[in-house]
């Protein structure tokens, strides 16, 4: 195990369970098989998250509940909004619950159908889990010092990458 706690600029590995408030599991790294890396200080995580998780050590486990404040934040019923039908291409099959990317004003933004009818679509560009509380279940696996080249990167590279190949691909 390694000697190294939690702290900025470190790559910590993890397995975690999400949440809602309802204790619907919304993403389970061990059902994908995938741990997450992140490192630490660098806005790869939420902050709270990150801050729960600071001198940490690998085989420590810990629940972390966030509220939406701390994650996707509140829900903002002004961002549902309704377009004509005749905006999108005629032969664009459109149903509820499907996302795809649309302009905002501030950029693109994905959005989330609510409800289409013959003149209308009605769209929604928050978060699908803006307004909600969740829960992180979270085993850490591995603290590790960062390589140049991921301090670099600003986030963990896959294993095996060096510092020259990612120099090399800069030019």
């Amino acid at each position: 195990m390694s000697q190294f706690a939690i702290a900025p600029s470190l790559v910590a590995s993890l397995h975690y369970v999400l949440a809602d408030e309802q204790g619907r599991t919304l993403d389970d790294s061990r059902a994908r098989q995938q741990p997450l890396e992140y490192l630490h200080g660098h806005d790869n995580l939420f902050p709270a998250l990150e801050a729960a998780l600071v001198a940490r050590r690998a085989g420590e486990q810990l629940r972390v509940t966030l509220a939406p404040v701390d994650t996707y934040g509140e829900r903002d019923e002004a961002l549902v909004s309704a377009s004509p039908r005749s905006a999108f291409p005629k032969d664009q099959v459109l149903q509820a619950g499907q996302r795809f990317q649309a302009q905002g004003p501030d950029g693109p933004r994905t959005v989330t159908v609510v409800e289409v009818d013959e003149a209308q679509v009605a769209v929604d560009a928050n978060h699908p889990l803006a307004g909600e509380t969740l829960t992180y279940e979270i085993e850490i696996l591995e603290v590790r010092e960062a390589t140049r080249a991921e301090l670099a990167k600003g986030h963990p590279l896959p294993p095996g990458t060096s510092h020259t190949e990612v120099e090399d691909r800069k030019r």
